[in-house]
């Protein structure tokens, strides 16, 4: 967007808010160059599609299991993602729609000593949905939550370098870290970590769903249904317009589409690309992509045989033809993967060379490497890994043919798949909703300690660089250490990425909203609070 757009798009913000009349907003676009007829009919759009308070939001989401819990360390997926943080929480910072770190819960924070002490200032008037004022002790306590000895918290890992974690009064946050981490604000954004309040024991609330967000917990159905009504006394101005949201579990995305056509939801994410063109041709439906920085893999523990051999991972990754899978299974809506979970717009992401491109040979070669002339193995698949897993995996059978490979394709059910099958078959379809930040993705998903180190790799100089790099200042010397790390992981690691896919999601046409953010699906899994019905 040029000079002239940025000011013509404030001018037209301004103008529905009141601030100009169409008539000087007119004469602004006739001097952009903009026509008459234009002109106004931006003005008049810009008016239709203005915010209004009320109505019932309802949402289809592909993920959601029986076995879902409001403990928000478990969170796995966008169902409880966005229902139970997005809708009901707030995290001490969030990722704009620019994919900038910005407050939440805290109004403010800054940096010294290198990036090791980090002070957060609380936002005054926050609020838990039962009226009591939120304080730096409940922050405290709602951390402390992921980091005990015993937790099994997805954000453990992320909070392992806190030395001392303190309140400085009840609107100050002191974190001390074992290095310096520039990204640490990044960090305290993510959903598995929302304030919770307090208890007399030390420990928090996260069973009642007592939260800040936009919305009041209302009932959780786990992998079936969750309802919020609005939370009126909201600290964010602007923000939560619906009376009421409702989020479905709906997994099947031919019953999702349905849903969606008949009118019983208003938003689908996870949109099947194959009856994209049906979608498109309804006039009261709006279809939506987002290059984002998810990624579909599949994944194998590299501690069970065969995996443990690196050139039968180097043969496995040989095997599969991702362009004929993005073309024929997506439909190329998609970047292809190259074994490297950090998205190529992601700042300091690299591609590690050389592509792990389909060649039968390379393939063949690295099995007679490991002494093999052929390799068997086990493939547990479903689409509540992500929509096209199954397809994706029978495709890679037959691709994997001509390299020696035979592929058993096993089809786990949906429910349950993230407690019955990830983490637990030793090798499966997964997906990531990736992350802003090299450190805080590979710190999830890479780190030897990792609560979600769906490979189970344990790389010593890979390790090594992670702390490292994090407290490096130096950013010529960090983007090495970067570039490395994902070079090994690429080399060494247990991972298949197939593509970058793009989130493509749609909606019903009277759905209003600002610029969409790219971090997550569902609009940063925080469209409850941020959209509304425009009529």
């Amino acid at each position: 967007m040029n000079d002239t757009q940025e000011k013509l798009t404030a001018a037209l913000r301004d103008a529905v808010r009141g601030r100009i009349t169409r008539r000087e907003f007119t004469q602004l676009a006739l001097a952009s160059g903009v026509s008459l007829a234009a002109a106004n009919s931006m003005f008049t759009k810009a008016h239709a599609d203005e915010p209004k308070k009320g109505g019932t939001l309802k949402i289809g989401v592909g993920h959601g299991a029986t076995t879902d819990s409001m403990d928000p360390g478990t969170y796995p997926d966008q169902f409880t993602g966005t229902a139970l943080w997005g809708t009901l929480s707030n995290s001490l910072t969030e990722i704009d729609a620019d994919g900038n770190v910005v407050g939440d819960v805290a109004e403010s924070f800054e940096a010294s000593d290198g990036a090791k002490k980090w002070v957060f200032k609380l936002r005054k008037g926050v609020t838990f949905h039962d009226g009591r004022t939120v304080t730096a002790d409940d922050v405290v306590a709602s951390l402390q939550h992921h980091r005990g000895e015993d937790s099994k918290s997805a954000a453990k890992s992320l909070l392992k370098e806190i030395v001392t974690l303190k309140a400085d009064g009840a609107d100050t946050v002191v974190f001390e870290l074992s290095g310096g981490n520039a990204d640490f604000p990044y960090t305290v954004s993510d959903y598995h970590m929302p304030i919770m309040p307090k208890k007399d024991d030390g420990s928090v609330d996260w069973e009642s769903g007592n939260r800040t967000g936009a919305y009041k917990l209302e009932k959780f159905e786990p992998g079936v249904k969750a309802s919020f009504t609005k939370n009126e006394n909201y600290y964010k101005p602007g923000k939560g317009w619906f009376d009421a949201v409702e989020f479905y579990s709906i997994k099947d995305v031919a019953a999702r589409t349905n849903a969606l056509l008949s009118g019983e939801v208003h938003y689908m994410d996870r949109c099947d690309l194959k009856t994209l063109d049906m979608l498109k041709s309804n006039a009261d439906i709006t279809v939506q992509e987002i290059t984002g920085y998810g990624h579909y893999i599949y994944v194998m523990n590299v501690t069970q045989k065969p995996f443990d051999d690196v050139n039968v991972r180097l043969a496995i990754k040989y095997s599969i033809n991702r362009d004929d899978v993005l073309e024929k299974v997506f439909l190329g809506h998609g970047t292809v993967g190259n074994d490297n979970p950090i998205a190529p717009t992601v700042k300091f992401a690299v591609d590690p060379q050389p592509r792990h491109s389909y060649n039968p040979d390379k393939a063949k070669e690295h099995l007679k490497k490991a002494g093999l002339d052929s390799l068997k193995f086990d493939l547990s698949v479903a689409d509540a890994a992500f929509s096209g897993a199954v397809d994706s995996a029978l495709l890679w059978k037959e691709h994997a043919k001509a390299c020696n490979i035979d592929i058993n394709v096993i089809r786990e059910p949906d429910d349950g798949y993230w407690d019955n099958v990830w983490l637990k078959k030793p090798f499966v379809a997964s997906y990531w909703s990736g992350r802003p930040t090299v450190d805080w993705m590979m710190t999830t998903a890479y780190a030897a300690d990792a609560a979600w180190n769906d490979t189970f790799w344990k790389n010593p100089r890979f390790n090594e660089l992670l702390v490292a790099a994090r407290s490096e200042t130096d950013e010529a010397k960090r983007a090495a250490m970067y570039a490395e790390m994902q070079q090994i992981l690429h080399d060494d690691g247990g991972l298949v990425n197939i593509l970058f896919n793009s989130y493509v999601e749609a909606h019903a046409k009277n759905l209003g909203h600002n610029k969409v953010a790219a971090n997550w699906q569902l609009d940063g899994m925080r469209i409850a609070e941020r959209w509304w019905f425009t009529s």
